[in-house]
């Protein structure tokens, strides 16, 4: 998030979210809450300043610790597989620039974020939603560990690539919850599922499309 110039949310910023919400219908984004949240929230605000006049194209930029924000179509498909439910309990695995974070907190999901970067950690201290969602907690850690104190969850949204099923993360979903993965298929592209957990702890699988995410990697940075 820029922090040196003044956060302004112009008619002209509004008028580009509007034109990324008509682009996300045409690519099938069908979720009214989701479309109506992407709408509000000002994605200019999780940038630079130097992306003013581009932060509503449809594709990802780079953030600090050599990660990135990812574009809105990735963040509305994986909200949509989501199927928030306002109170729902989720636990977001990367929580990078905040903005998807600021979409599930806009639908009226409880927020439990984990950051593995110090560097992007830091910066959720001067959330510039604070005051407005409340419902969001951010915590420092290794997203494969997730908060097992605060389990069981409703759901949980992984905005990584991950290499298989993280163990602990599935212990810490609730019977019927769904976790939303990007499961790596190659070194270079991911297929995004959708894994619901069935009363006898089994899962359900459900492939959607193929995505690039930055790899989930396990431990925390001090930088």
């Amino acid at each position: 998030m820029n922090k040196s110039a003044p956060l302004v949310d112009a008619y002209l910023h509004k008028g580009l979210r509007e034109k990324l919400v008509l682009l996300l219908r045409e690519k099938g984004i069908t979720d009214e809450n989701v479309l109506t949240a992407i709408g509000k929230i000002p994605r200019h605000f999780f940038l630079d300043s130097a992306f003013d006049k581009i932060a509503y194209e449809d594709r990802a930029f780079p953030i600090a610790a050599d990660q990135t924000i990812s574009q809105p179509y990735t963040v509305a498909y994986q909200t949509q597989l989501l199927q928030i439910k306002k109170g729902d309990k989720v636990l977001e695995i990367g929580t990078g620039s905040m903005y998807q974070t600021s979409v599930l907190a806009e639908m009226g999901a409880q927020v439990f974020t984990i950051e593995r970067q110090k560097q992007l950690f830091d910066k959720t201290a001067k959330y510039v939603f604070k005051d407005l969602y409340l419902n969001v907690q951010f915590f420092f850690g290794d997203g494969f560990e997730g908060l097992p104190d605060l389990a069981p969850f409703d759901k949980i949204l992984i905005t990584a690539a991950a290499p298989h099923l993280p163990e602990k993360l599935w212990a810490q979903l609730k019977t019927s919850g769904k976790m939303i993965i990007p499961l790596d298929e190659s070194e270079t592209a991911q297929r995004m599922m959708r894994l619901t957990k069935k009363r006898d702890g089994s899962v359900k699988k459900e492939a959607f499309d193929q995505f690039s995410f930055v790899p989930m990697l396990q431990g925390k940075t001090q930088k």
